[in-house]
């Protein structure tokens, strides 16, 4: 950040009185700059026990295997930006269920949350960010081919727990490989 959105002036970083961190502050308007984690959210849709995973078509990561999901937007719920996001990715409707897993990525400042969800029917179609999309078994999965380890994660834990009663919330923290 350059330039303060309110007056215009170059801003600088500083902590800021009663504060503990470095922040971009505008000397002029005293304007403090948060940054914050970027929530991603989406979807493990099942239909009739096989899972919709979709090939992206954009980077990062194109041409690698996903589950529908993105950055929510302002004004919406967690769960209404991932049935968004379902329905953006590959045409398909779902009935989004219960919070399957939260994984922190400190590293890019973001958290990833995925729904177990119910898709509606069969429906689904390619899209500009979904180049090919497939209902597969679990036996199926191109677990080689997934994009994100957040979706790795959150699959492995919907297998490990899909016959249970009840499904467990995955919470946890994927940190940089360290060399």
């Amino acid at each position: 950040m350059n330039y303060c959105s309110n007056c215009g002036q170059n801003v600088t970083v500083t902590i800021p009185d009663g504060d503990h961190r470095e922040r971009f502050v505008c000397p002029s308007c005293n304007t403090i700059f948060y940054e914050n984690p970027r929530i991603i959210t989406g979807t493990l849709p099942i239909y009739q026990g096989k899972i919709l995973i979709c090939k992206r078509g954009i980077e990062p990561r194109a041409n690698y295997w996903t589950v529908p999901g993105g950055f929510m937007e302002n004004g919406e719920s967690m769960s209404d930006g991932a049935a968004r996001e379902t329905l953006e990715e590959a045409c398909s409707r779902v009935e989004v269920g219960q919070l399957l897993s939260a994984i922190s990525l400190p590293s890019v400042n973001q958290v990833h949350c995925f729904f177990l969800a119910e898709m509606k029917d069969d429906h689904f179609e390619i899209t500009p960010e979904s180049i090919e999309i497939k209902l597969i078994d679990i036996e199926d999965i191109p677990w080689d081919e997934i994009a994100f380890r957040t979706v790795e994660y959150t699959l492995r834990h919907y297998i490990e727990h899909r016959t249970s009663k009840t499904i467990p919330l995955l919470e946890t923290s994927i940190l940089p490989k360290r060399y």
